[in-house]
């Protein structure tokens, strides 16, 4: 746990620097930790364009991509757990 959660700060940290907005990094930051009905929220009152239902692949208004990686959406399920 401690090495995904380490993963997604360093995802998160750098993502800006992959392209776009910073505001709708923070805005997907946001959503990606958020349950399901408040991240529709924050997709929708950012102006993202969600192409895949996980948000996996996202588009600004703008046009410019947004790809995240599943380990900063949900938890995997072969977590082998700290001791």
């Amino acid at each position: 746990m401690a090495q995904l959660r380490q993963m997604r700060d360093e995802f998160w940290d750098t993502a800006p620097h992959y392209g776009g907005q910073k505001e709708i990094w923070d805005a997907l930051h946001a959503a990606s930790e958020s349950e399901v009905s408040l991240a529709q929220a924050i997709v929708e009152s950012a102006g993202i364009i969600v192409s895949n239902a996980d948000l996996t692949l996202c588009y600004d208004e703008r046009g410019a991509k947004y790809e995240l990686p599943k380990y900063v959406l949900s938890e995997p399920t072969n977590l082998i757990q700290d001791s």
